[in-house]
């Protein structure tokens, strides 16, 4: 692929809105933007969404860094490449620490795309020419959680998903189900739960949720299986798979019946790509799962979510959704419920650089 140089770019911008789970509010989102460079100049982009604080998984951004910086950049710099795929293997021997690979693969498919000068969905296997959107609602109170339901409703959001814990579940949802009866509604607990909790999210089952997202311990596969065994709700696994395996065992042990993909939780798209066939393989959908990310990311997404396999709306917003602007021309747009699959090389975005540059902290670049 004659890669040339990689750049780093360390990035913080505000919400506009603050987010809220029952782990924590995040009201800054930091990130570090990945470039690789070829000795022709192109340039592909991607991003590590890992948190400033391990709240989510163990990784942070100063994590992230480290990573690329003393192990997977060089040995990139010591390995030819001729296929983004080969990427996976390279950093088998480092271990796990995905969302910094992620970062440094998707800049290289990116990069690959756009020397075969041809869309990333495209590459991946997508023939889809949009995908349709989904919002997630992370609010402190019941009304702030309705007011913005019907905002997002309105801008034609498909599917929403609210963030749930045991000292607020039910009297939420009772309240969001009896305002909007009919819309696609799930729920997600970030872990909140334990067994002991059973009889708690059995009473959710009467809300019709198209799921329940990760309600038990982001290690667990086999809880979960005793707990789904007890719920008509179908249960989704988000942290608890990082890998090709953990999908393989959690389907086989019936421990979920849906799989949200986020390309840095499992490593990047090569393991995303895996998953998904295993799952469409197995008859479980599956669906792409957002970070808070910035517009590198989201049109990574963007790309992935085309997939046929991916038949539920995913955590894929508008640029507007988050920021007052974004890292990406042009940013992406909900539009009649659905965001276009760009027909663009690569990612199908262009990098707004005085928006990078405004909102770089720290950057530096390696030669290879």
């Amino acid at each position: 692929m004659n890669l040339k140089a990689i750049g780093l770019y360390v990035i913080k911008m505000p919400l506009k809105l603050p987010f809220s789970t029952h782990l924590g509010t995040v009201a800054e989102r930091e990130a570090i933007i990945v470039e690789a460079v070829d000795t022709n100049g192109l340039k592909g982009y991607g991003e590590a969404v890992a948190f400033s604080s391990p709240w989510y998984t163990e990784e942070t951004v100063q994590t992230c860094y480290h990573v690329l910086k003393d192990f997977l950049i060089p040995l990139l710099k010591d390995s030819e490449i001729s296929h983004p795929n080969q990427v996976d293997f390279l950093f088998h021997g480092i271990r796990r620490n995905h969302m910094a690979k992620a970062a440094l693969e998707m800049a290289i498919w990116d990069l690959y795309a756009k020397q075969k000068n041809t869309p990333l969905a495209r590459i991946l296997g997508s023939t889809a020419t949009s995908i349709p959107a989904g919002v997630v609602v992370g609010a402190k109170t019941s009304s702030s959680a309705i007011d913005q339901i019907e905002g997002y409703i309105g801008e034609g959001y498909s599917r929403i998903k609210v963030k749930i814990s045991p000292d607020n579940d039910y009297a939420l949802l009772a309240i969001i189900r009896e305002r909007f009866p009919d819309i696609q509604l799930m729920a997600d607990a970030n872990s909140a739960y334990t067994l002991d909790d059973i009889e708690k999210l059995k009473a959710l089952d009467e809300f019709g949720l198209l799921m329940i997202e990760q309600p038990l311990a982001v290690d667990d596969i086999v809880d979960h299986a005793k707990l789904q065994k007890q719920l008509k709700t179908p249960i989704c696994l988000d942290e608890s798979i990082v890998s090709f395996g953990d999908a393989r065992k959690a389907i086989e042990l019936g421990s979920c019946q849906v799989i949200n993909i986020k390309i840095g939780r499992v490593g990047g798209l090569n393991t995303a790509l895996a998953i998904h066939d295993f799952c469409k393989d197995s008859g479980v959908p599956v669906w792409c799962g957002g970070m808070l990310e910035f517009g590198v990311s989201r049109a990574h997404n963007i790309a992935l979510a085309g997939l046929p396999g991916f038949t539920i709306p995913g955590d894929i917003s508008s640029s507007s959704r988050y920021w007052e602007e974004d890292i990406i021309i042009p940013e992406v747009t909900v539009r009649h419920g659905a965001i276009e699959v760009p027909d663009q090389p690569g990612i199908g975005f262009e990098i707004n650089c005085k928006r990078l540059r405004e909102t770089c902290s720290f950057e530096e670049t390696f030669r290879l």
